[in-house]
């Protein structure tokens, strides 16, 4: 099974900085032990095919890798334990997830790894790691659907009638000549002509693609301490829960959408901390990237990459949270209106991929020969601020994604699952990200970053939960002036 263009991009881009696995810690409500989360995963990796695969590459990158199966699969390999300090606080043990997940997972095998940290009181922490190149925001919370049960009763699924043999690995003689057979068949869609008449008919559509991207030259935006110097490996997590009925009522009394709200949320705390560290933020602007999921009814279930973006310009300058909704609302609304996430799938869909030899070097990613693994360790300097200056920034700030949850309780073993806390990519010089997850009537907030780009990080979430408490304050007193 060859990877698209979309999920072999997540192994092109993947580098010792920037590891391209899609993680969550879930929080238990109880003690579970390894060997019933090893026995849960038993009688279930059968409903997930994907995790008995593992990484070929082609030779000379002649095509994009394809997933095999993996001859040597064992379990133990992915289903992992780990013991942190007795009477560890969750925090320190967050703390221990978060230094597990760093690193690259082996390309040897499966990309995907479930961690059992044991160590914290009454409580038991699993860190999930599955790369991005097997899944994205949507298809990961439906993979948790297989994993976790509804009823801390549920039994277990019935097994198959026969046991798994994995498929023989191809040659790389069959490797090369699938990969050049196939990049035959695709000439009659990838040709000029083809590619000239696709754009002929999505002429509207690509014209605001190329003005969205335009734009990232056109209106550069701040650059933030955490894009002032390339990613380095290590990684720090803050985060916060909200009560779902809370972000009805501000949008109840408030008007937006729940993702206007988090934008809010996310935008007003960057901007404090920008000037509360003496950033020149007058009459400057953020980029942020919004992931889109157009996962289409006939994709559900099914894993991989079906995503698009969003790209709103918000002020870098703060004011009060009223005004910031205002301005999120007549941007998102302004999105909405261009069809910006539709234009730039079109343009992906249009354009003719990048042939898979223009990224032979990436091979190298993961091996012992790995150039990024030397380039981890001698980054270069961040660059400084200079009376509160830095030289405009032609990308986006930060990602921000809004991944919607099951709204009730799930349960592992029996166990519930408390809180879910999302660990997004870093990469390039995007040290600062945040993913909103909603769960069981509650949204957790995850903010993940790297310390040399952004060492106080605990100053934006103490920030983000001010504007929310700001924006909780606004609707109860809107709420009081419509009852009188």
């Amino acid at each position: 099974m060859r990877l698209t263009p979309t999920d072999a991009a997540f192994i092109y881009m993947e580098s010792a900085s920037g590891p391209m696995h899609i993680s969550s810690v879930y929080v238990l409500d109880g003690e579970l032990t390894y060997d019933q989360l090893l026995t849960r995963f038993e009688k279930r990796i059968h409903l997930i095919p994907a995790y008995r695969r593992k990484l070929q590459l082609v030779p000379l990158s002649l095509g994009h890798p394809v997933w095999v199966d993996d001859p040597e699969f064992d379990l133990t390999h992915h289903v992992i334990h780990h013991q942190a300090p007795a009477g560890s606080t969750l925090e320190e043990a967050m703390d221990i997830a978060v230094t597990l997940n760093e690193p690259m997972l082996d390309r040897s095998r499966p990309l995907w790894k479930m961690i059992l940290i044991e160590g914290v009181p009454g409580q038991t922490l699993l860190l999930q790691m599955t790369h991005h190149a097997m899944i994205d925001g949507a298809s990961g919370i439906e993979l948790t659907m297989v994993l976790y049960d509804l009823d801390p009763r549920a039994g277990e699924p019935v097994p198959p009638n026969e046991p798994w043999i994995p498929e023989s690995i191809p040659t790389a003689a069959q490797l090369m000549s699938d990969a050049i057979a196939e990049n035959m068949r695709h000439f009659d869609t990838d040709n000029p002509m083809q590619l000239l008449a696709r754009a002929v008919n999505n002429a509207k559509m690509l014209a605001k693609a190329a003005e969205v991207m335009g734009r990232f030259v056109q209106l550069p935006v701040i650059t933030a301490p955490f894009n002032a110097g390339a990613v380095g490996p290590q990684r720090k997590v803050g985060w916060m829960q909200k009560p779902f009925a809370d972000i009805r009522n501000i949008r109840k009394h408030l008007g937006g959408t729940i993702n206007d709200i988090v934008l809010v949320v996310v935008s007003e705390a960057v901007a404090r901390y920008l000037q509360s560290h003496d950033e020149h933020v007058d009459g400057e602007y953020m980029r942020i990237m919004c992931p889109v999921n157009v996962r289409t009814e006939s994709q559900e279930g099914a894993l991989g990459n079906q995503v698009s973006a969003i790209f709103p310009r918000l002020s870098a300058q703060p004011m009060d949270c009223l005004q910031r909704l205002n301005a999120v609302v007549a941007e998102t609304e302004r999105i909405k209106r261009d069809e910006e996430a539709q234009a730039l799938t079109v343009m992906q869909d249009s354009m003719p991929n990048i042939p898979p030899v223009a990224m032979l070097a990436s091979q190298l990613i993961g091996t012992p020969l790995d150039p990024t693994v030397f380039a981890s360790r001698f980054l270069a300097p961040v660059i400084p601020s200079v009376g509160g200056y830095r030289p405009p920034h032609l990308g986006y700030n930060f990602t921000c994604t809004n991944v919607p949850g099951v709204q009730v309780p799930q349960y592992m073993c029996g166990y519930e699952v408390t809180d879910t806390i999302g660990l997004l990519v870093l990469n390039g010089n995007v040290g600062f990200s945040i993913t909103i997850l909603s769960y069981n009537k509650k949204l957790f907030f995850s903010f993940i970053c790297e310390p040399r780009l952004l060492p106080d990080l605990d100053h934006i979430v103490t920030a983000a939960d001010d504007v929310f408490q700001e924006l909780l304050a606004a609707a109860a007193t809107k709420g009081q002036l419509r009852q009188g």
